[in-house]
């Protein structure tokens, strides 16, 4: 008799039993018939092992007992997993980011209003995070200018910001979340 053939007959003969077996040690069907799938893979695997006639059977439920045993020890590792996902996750403050998209909207209205000067010297110190001295070199100014004018556009933004809340200047002179996005190149004919 063929391996193929051999197997089949062990199936035909165990499925019902070995079902009826599983069923009755967990709580859903969908885990029984886990549980005797892998039965008869392991089965199939190890046929030279599987011993014939009723002794089959036996052999058949000692591996279904200790898969059904594998599966409740998973479950178990699952459940305390889950608790202690649960408690960490409880412990923690996770920020609700929709208090910043209305902040990011004000200020970048804000900036908008501002002549380009300004606004490039905003960007250049927050977003770039470039100093005084170095903001100078792009600029082609002295250091003391750039900071002086860099200290009247950050004046000229609180003003822009005047009745909002007074966190929204440090917002977008310290946050590069505040950056703007890249701006698309014209396309070549409207260039002209």
């Amino acid at each position: 008799m063929s391996e193929v053939a051999r197997f089949q007959r062990l199936y035909e003969a165990n499925f019902t039993p070995l079902l009826g077996y599983a069923l009755r040690r967990v709580s859903s069907p969908e885990d029984a018939a886990d549980a005797v799938g892998e039965t008869f893979l392991v089965a199939w695997r190890r046929a030279e092992q599987v011993p014939e006639g009723d002794e089959a059977r036996l052999w058949l439920y000692g591996v279904c007992r200790r898969v059904l045993a594998n599966h409740n020890r998973g479950n178990t590792r699952r459940t305390r997993l889950g608790a202690r996902l649960r408690a960490t996750l409880a412990e923690q403050t996770i920020p609700d980011p929709a208090g910043d998209v209305a902040l990011s909207v004000t200020v970048r209205a804000a900036l908008a209003r501002l002549r380009p000067a300004d606004r490039e010297l905003l960007q250049l110190s927050s977003w770039e995070h470039l100093e005084p001295r170095e903001i100078a070199v792009v600029l082609g100014v002295s250091a003391r200018s750039a900071r002086t004018r860099l200290s009247r556009a950050r004046q000229r933004l609180r003003t822009e910001l005047d009745g909002n809340d007074p966190r929204e200047a440090g917002h977008v002179l310290h946050d590069r979340a505040a950056a703007p996005p890249p701006q698309s190149r014209l396309a070549p004919e409207e260039e002209r």
